[in-house]
């Protein structure tokens, strides 16, 4: 089988996380591979797996860009000459170029929804799921059916997994040394891995902090990731004259050994499809504070595996970081339960199985099992 991957970019993010993991799995299973995108710093990941990448200018945020429409009929002839089975889109953009190209070739295609959208009117008009769309949460299943009233039986819940080989606990001494190498002294450290957006909820993790360090003053925070926002708190750190307190670094290829210097994984998201950060931050044995939005409660078991808070509380995470790192026996029980959960629920294989269940319901007449959200 030849599948084709279509998103936006491949720079750090959880759709491109997810597009790996799933890559690997299929390559593994000896699915042949193919990928376009607009490029990004994580393409020779893919190359390594025996990804056939291709690049086209395709980055940007309107379904009526030019660029996109100009861009078909070179993609209809490489789907033609590679004998494409599949397409399997990302991102709203390339959800509207896979459409075009199923009515072009006849190709079935499908999409993955990672999060949560607004119903515009391009988006109610012109919704481009696809044969079937791919719910990477119960809380997405459900947005989808309700929000934009897509039959049941076209979506198919199929939450995400991770590579589970590339995270563990750390042991004292190998975060010593990364916490030299990160400049961030010996006190303990709480951390973000994310997007840089007003989604992801950064703003209230530093609005949190003075109050922590104002009774721990040692605590560190470590934000790794870019985006629109991080002017914004960069900018909200020197106002609250948090400078030797907050460290911000770009992601690039390095999330196991950045959880590794961490002691408290904080996720405090306005909105969350499902969490994958969190599922790595637990992979890895870290205590996980999150929002209880979204996909994320189905992750967290609140008082055992992590602790839920309400988005837009930063009192309320100034608290209960206070009380987590002060605790250290609840630090490690929460971070080993968390652990756990992830070894026993978050496995790639299942993820990319009933993926690979999925294509074959429209490439063959193989009657495979169906996970819809019914």
């Amino acid at each position: 089988m030849n599948v084709l991957f279509l998103t936006t970019h491949l720079n750090a993010g959880g759709i491109t996380s997810y597009l790996l993991t799933l890559a690997q799995g299929m390559r593994q299973r000896g699915i042949e591979v193919h990928l376009v995108s607009s490029g990004g710093r994580r393409e020779e990941e893919f190359s390594s797996l025996g990804v056939r990448l291709s690049s086209l200018d395709i980055r940007t945020k309107s379904e009526l860009d030019f660029r996109i429409y100009k861009v078909l009929p070179r993609l209809r002839r490489y789907m033609e000459q590679h004998h494409i089975d599949i397409l399997h889109a990302q991102t709203r953009i390339t959800q509207v170029m896979g459409q075009l190209l199923k009515s072009m070739t006849g190709r079935p295609y499908v999409s993955t929804c990672h999060g949560f959208f607004q119903g515009r009117l391009s988006r109610r008009l012109f919704p481009c799921w696809g044969d079937a769309v791919i719910a990477i949460s119960e809380a997405v299943c459900h947005h989808l059916v309700s929000d934009f009233h897509i039959d049941e039986g076209r979506v198919v819940l199929i939450k995400s997994g991770v590579d589970l080989r590339a995270y563990a606990p750390a042991d004292e001494e190998t975060k010593r040394q990364l916490r030299r190498k990160y400049h961030l002294g010996e006190g303990q450290v709480i951390g973000n891995i994310a997007r840089l957006s007003d989604v992801k909820g950064q703003d209230i993790l530093i609005a949190a902090l003075p109050t922590v360090v104002a009774q721990m003053p040692d605590v560190k925070l470590l934000i790794a990731g870019e985006g629109k926002m991080e002017k914004t708190l960069k900018a909200m750190v020197k106002t609250f004259h948090l400078e030797r307190h907050v460290f911000f670094c770009p992601l690039v290829n390095k999330t196991a050994e950045l959880l590794s210097v961490l002691d408290v994984f904080v996720m405090p998201s306005r909105q969350e499809g499902l969490g994958l950060s969190i599922m790595e931050a637990q992979a890895a044995g870290l205590p996980v504070i999150a929002s209880n939005v979204g996909g994320i409660p189905s992750l967290i078991e609140h008082g055992k595996t992590g602790i839920l808070i309400e988005p837009e509380s930063p009192s309320v995470l100034a608290r209960d970081l206070m009380e987590l790192l002060g605790d250290e026996k609840r630090l490690r029980e929460m971070g080993n339960a968390g652990r756990e959960f992830a070894l026993q629920h978050y496995g790639a294989d299942t993820m990319v199985d009933k993926t690979l269940s999925l294509y074959r319901r429209f490439v063959s007449d193989e009657d495979d099992e169906k996970n819809s959200c019914r």
